[in-house]
């Protein structure tokens, strides 16, 4: 997988993750965090966000994590295709940061929404063309809603972090295995 796909697929779930039902407090609520989303995650051409930005982003969230959920390949191909058609995309290759030549799908002054909308939807789109859509996962722990994209090599992965929710969920199981 290209690192630029890798990084936007990344920064899809950080976006989906930022609200309900991944988070129970609203992580994008207000400008200052939205602006140091942008900065962590590498979002560039974009304006310093204003309060009108807030609204329109948690849509775009709310309208990404299907794809995620969704049980079928068919069903989440449909999904990113209604994202693609609403998305303004004009396509031209950049090179920036330390992310290498690639490719930004949005117009030149893109709204923040439309920025990530055409980014994001590409990327799940060039996901699902390679026929990787399984690879688009929920954590498996039962007090987690987080989706995470798995890039391991044997598609294997069933936690959104090893750490943070693999660690306790098998910790839990070896608790109870020693109870038994």
């Amino acid at each position: 997988m290209h690192s630029t796909n890798e990084h936007t697929l990344r920064t899809t779930t950080a976006l989906i993750n930022s609200g309900e039902p991944a988070s129970p407090v609203e992580l994008l609520g207000d400008v200052d965090v939205i602006q140091e989303f942008i900065r962590e995650w590498t979002v560039t051409e974009v304006e310093p966000p204003t309060p009108a930005d807030i609204r329109p982003l948690h849509v775009l969230r709310r309208r990404l994590r299907p794809v995620f959920i969704a049980p079928s390949t068919e069903q989440k191909l449909a999904i990113v295709n209604d994202l693609l058609a609403g998305a303004p995309i004009q396509p031209r290759v950049v090179k920036h940061d330390d992310l290498g030549t690639h490719i930004h799908y949005f117009p030149l002054q893109a709204s923040l929404s439309d920025h990530l909308t055409a980014d994001c939807a590409m990327a799940l789109a060039e996901l699902l063309a390679e026929d990787d859509g399984d690879r688009l996962r929920v954590c498996q722990a039962d007090d987690c809603a987080r989706v995470f994209v798995d890039f391991s090599r044997n598609k294997s992965k069933l936690y959104c972090d090893s750490k943070r929710c693999g660690n306790r969920v098998n910790a839990a199981s070896y608790r109870a295995r020693l109870r038994t």
